[in-house]
């Protein structure tokens, strides 16, 4: 016998460890690497794959059984994935093969009637419950901190209240006309920052409550809030645990920051990181269960076990909070099992606004629809700058996928760039959204953010962009437009009043010599007054707030399935783009003005809705002709590509 690799993503080798498990009574699961046990004839007669540290599909013929086969295929699966730096295993199995693991040091974890999760290694579900205990401990210690404080607090009023009536005394005998006498400044004392009085204070109770709440937040809502404001009520400590997977629009990261601002007003309430045993639906393997139907029931009994055995009682917690689910079955029916296997569950009707329940679903689809008005009344503001750096990525990403388009990086073209592609152009888009969401929150602030502080962020992000693009210039032009943007719309409420921001955030710039704009205007020689990026900016986007904006949105409207190639082309028609020019020359970017006109003059031609089908796939035709041309020309209107993405996302949030 020996052991071979397969690769699951290889049709043929697929093929063969589906034929292997379906023998064998399982079904394939979604593995990056299996191992495959032969015999002397190459027959394989056991099996067992990988995803991350998961061991999944293990098999053995019944003819094989009781080998000790599954010891060694067990062992090297184990091996494996410590050389690919997991110090310890888990594995999802039928009950009956539980007592097989654990002769194999595997550790139960968790437990349902059709499941059983269990681990093997260094730390594991251990290291997590260790974790949890440190932040029950470091809560009890802040409640005794604030609780000192609190009588800090009330001796220093009754200081305050002694002084004053000895002041009035004073007062009061004195004769001396003269003397100004009033209360001493350094006793104006007035309660402390950290202390506020309208945070809900936890109940009198014999025995103290510690609740839970688990959220994704993604984003974080007003109805999430108002969920955690009304569990603090009823606990000592509520600690809010954000689900880790990223599996979500938001990042994690951002998920977690997003409730961790948007609670800060709540003193009992701590906000903890996710629990990485968290069995969700993209986790869960069910190439075991007999009926797919079980597995939702399965998955969420296992979550509750593990969240019973492990996570609540490390935080001390006997309360798990939920809000009631309106919408979605599959919510429905884990807070239904919630009911049934934990002994505390409290369910809070959610927030409505309008008479619909506030939901990140509702959000998301705001964000889709680019309504900001809709957004701002069910999130609090502390969420805006994350949707307003997650807007701006979008318009990004929505321009690299436009495709296709004359001269420039898509889908299908790398354009007139020889040392760029469509994959480079998206680790740059990635690169760069956690700077937009650092833009955004410097936004945030009353004051109107200063040019170093832009600057410096800026800085910042490029060096970032080149790191991760080994030295390209993707999207410096983008960043400076787009960044500017994000600032002024995180720092104003009202977005009619977004292009007077952007003209001030501009006018702190100064002039530079190392652009392409500025080479650009070089180039001309003074025959032609050429704009560039921070003329434009310093202007306000003047053709975009008055012409592309409004026929971006007029094509939106109609359900224009070519709206953005055609405001590429509306922006193409007006702007002097020194990216051209840079790497041409004026009669250059003027032809391209001209052709640009042309084409988008003939897309607009068709009326019957036969003639409008044959025009478009003509079009789109002629943007293909036209982006080889650029393309051996060396033509790139890259900022006209950077006009598009602002159109986008001013477009989304200027409903």
């Amino acid at each position: 016998m020996e052991i071979q690799t397969l690769n699951p993503t290889t049709p043929r080798q697929r093929q063969r460890i589906e034929a292997f498990l379906k023998r064998n009574g399982l079904r394939f699961d979604d593995m990056h690497y299996y191992a495959a046990v032969t015999d002397d004839d190459g027959e394989m007669i056991a099996g067992g794959g990988l995803k991350g540290n998961v061991i999944k599909c293990v098999a053995v013929d019944d003819a094989h059984k009781g080998e000790a086969i599954a010891n060694t295929l067990i062992s090297h699966l184990i091996a494996h994935a410590n050389e690919e730096g997991y110090s310890n295993v888990m594995l999802f199995t039928k009950p009956k093969n539980r007592q097989l693991f654990e002769s194999l040091s595997f550790r139960l974890l968790a437990e349902a009637p059709e499941a059983v999760l269990m681990e093997t290694g260094i730390g594991g579900i251990n290291n997590t419950v260790e974790q949890l205990k440190k932040i029950k401990e470091e809560s009890e210690k802040y409640k005794e901190y604030n609780k000192e404080c609190k009588e800090d607090s009330k001796e220093c009023k009754e200081n305050s209240e002694e002084c004053k009536e000895e002041e009035k005394t004073n007062l009061n005998t004195s004769t001396s006309q003269h003397l100004n006498i009033s209360t001493p400044q350094h006793l104006n004392i007035t309660t402390p920052q950290h202390l506020n009085p309208s945070t809900p204070q936890p109940l009198t109770t014999t025995t103290p409550l510690r609740g839970v709440v688990v959220m994704n937040c993604n984003p974080f809502t007003l109805g999430h809030r108002y969920l955690i404001e009304q569990a603090a009520k009823q606990v000592e400590r509520l600690f809010v645990m954000v689900v880790r997977e990223d599996c979500s629009l938001f990042a994690y990261a951002e998920r977690k920051a997003m409730v961790e601002q948007g609670v800060e007003h709540l003193e009992n309430v701590t906000v903890i990181d996710g629990s990485e045993y968290a069995i969700s639906q993209a986790t869960f393997p069910t190439y075991f269960l007999k009926r797919l139907d079980d597995a939702a029931d399965t998955q969420m009994l296992l979550d509750l076990d593990l969240f019973s055995r492990h996570i609540a009682p490390a935080l001390g917690a006997t309360v798990r909070f939920v809000g009631t689910e309106p919408t979605d079955r599959l919510t429905r029916r884990y807070n239904q099992l919630m009911h049934e296997v934990l002994a505390d569950v409290r369910e809070t009707a959610r927030l409505e606004k309008e008479g619909n329940a506030v939901s990140a679903s509702r959000v998301r689809k705001a964000m889709e629809q680019g309504d900001m008005n809709v957004i701002r009344q069910l999130v609090p503001p502390t969420t805006l700058p994350y949707i307003i750096a997650h807007l701006a990525t979008q318009a990004l990403q929505a321009e690299l996928d436009t495709t296709p388009k004359p001269g420039l990086v898509d889908k299908d073209s790398n354009g007139a760039h020889r040392d760029m592609d469509y994959a480079l152009m998206q680790r740059s888009i990635d690169t760069l959204h956690p700077y937009f969401v650092k833009l955004a929150l410097l936004g945030c602030a009353d004051a109107l953010p200063t040019h170093a502080s832009i600057r410096d962020i800026g800085i910042e992000a490029e060096r970032a962009m080149l790191s991760a693009t080994n030295g390209v210039n993707t999207h410096k032009g983008a960043l400076f437009s787009m960044g500017l943007a994000v600032v002024a719309a995180a720092h104003e409420k009202n977005t009619d009043s977004l292009q007077t921001t952007i003209k001030a955030l501009a006018a702190s710039f100064p002039d530079t010599n190392s652009t392409h704009g500025s080479k650009a205007k070089l180039l001309s020689k003074g025959t032609t007054a050429i704009k560039g990026a921070l003329d434009n900016a310093r202007e306000g986007y003047e053709m975009l707030f008055a012409e592309w904006l409004p026929f971006y949105i007029e094509r939106r409207k109609e359900h224009d399935a070519h709206t953005l190639h055609k405001t590429l082309l509306r922006i193409m028609c007006d702007l002097d783009d020194t990216n051209v020019i840079y790497r041409t020359d004026l009669a250059t970017a003027e032809e391209v003005k001209q052709e640009a006109r042309a084409l988008l003059d003939s897309f607009s031609k068709a009326h019957t809705a036969e003639d409008k089908e044959k025009r478009i796939a003509a079009e789109l035709l002629a943007l293909k002709d036209m982006d080889k041309r650029y393309t051996a020309r060396n033509i790139s209107p890259g900022g006209a590509a950077d006009m598009l993405s602002l159109t986008i996302f001013i477009g989304s949030i200027q409903t």
